[in-house]
């Protein structure tokens, strides 16, 4: 692929993830972050080549939004009257039902390109100091074309990506998106986050081993950040929230009736669940 210039919006760890895997294919990247010390370190450290000002936004061949749904709406809006009709902007918050369909309208008015994006992968600390390069590789990215759109501009951005490490791209649609996540991501955020609150937990260091690390390893969130996320797709997270309490339920009872049988049963189907369900 050619050389490009490439602007990041919002430099935590996903952005900062980014840029790094982008920048280490030649690209030119600009960045951008509201705190001037995070700004400062991408440039000492070679995270980006130089700031994303306004003045620059016009030579963005791509431009991502690394930032929160609310944010990233915002920005865009705000920037929407320097951004070329050639450029393609691509949002990569974990929620698209809010992002899209404002951002499609601003699209369609200022003339350029915008399709929604979520990356699959991340990790339990926030930052840019925890950005990697490699954090994308063999990860699946979600991507949210408006109807109808030039099939050839999203394979450019695909292309794009696969450069950054991505395995695979899933299109689909905002609302298909966000019932998905709310299983795969939201939920495991607040069942780990629940979990961790136990009075039991404070002793835990001589007793636990993988099965501790593995449902505690994103208790460890932006509060903030996953607030708006849980908040802007409560319809889904509340469904699929009330689905587990309602199998709770049904283990605890069968814990507290001393029912073997059925708790057996219970045990049974979720095994056979795991096994059906997980191919790979």
């Amino acid at each position: 692929m050619d050389t490009v210039t490439i602007g990041v919006v919002g430099l935590g760890l996903i952005g900062g993830s980014l840029c790094k895997a982008l920048g280490a294919n030649g690209h030119r990247i600009l960045g951008w972050d509201t705190d001037e010390h995070v700004r400062k370190y991408a440039a000492l450290t070679g995270v980006i080549r130089e700031e994303l000002t306004d003045e620059r936004v016009p030579e963005c061949d791509y431009l991502f939004l690394a930032v929160c749904p609310g944010a990233a709406v915002e920005t865009l809006r705000r920037l929407a009257t320097l951004i070329r009709k050639e450029t393609v902007v691509c949002d990569i918050c974990g929620v698209k039902r809010t992002v899209c369909e404002p951002c499609f309208g601003i699209a369609e008015e200022y003339g350029f390109t915008y399709i929604g994006g979520h990356p699959m992968a991340g990790k339990q600390f926030s930052g840019i100091k925890y950005a990697d390069a490699d954090l994308f590789r063999g990860a699946t990215m979600i991507l949210v074309p408006k109807e109808h759109e030039d099939l050839f501009v999203v394979s450019r951005l695909s292309d794009l990506l696969r450069g950054a490490g991505f395995r695979s791209m899933t299109i689909t649609t905002a609302d298909k998106h966000d019932e998905m996540i709310a299983f795969t991501s939201q939920l495991a955020h607040v069942v780990s986050n629940a979990y961790i609150k136990s009075p039991t937990a404070t002793e835990h260091l001589s007793y636990s081993a993988g099965s501790y690390r593995d449902l505690t390893r994103v208790a460890r969130l932006n509060e903030t950040m996953w607030t708006e996320l849980f908040l802007d797709n409560a319809d889904h997270l509340g469904f699929e929230l009330d689905c587990l309490i309602h199998s709770l339920q049904e283990y605890r009872d069968a814990i507290a009736a001393g029912d073997a049988e059925t708790l057996c049963r219970l045990l049974k189907e979720g095994r056979e669940r795991k096994e059906s369900i997980d191919t790979e």
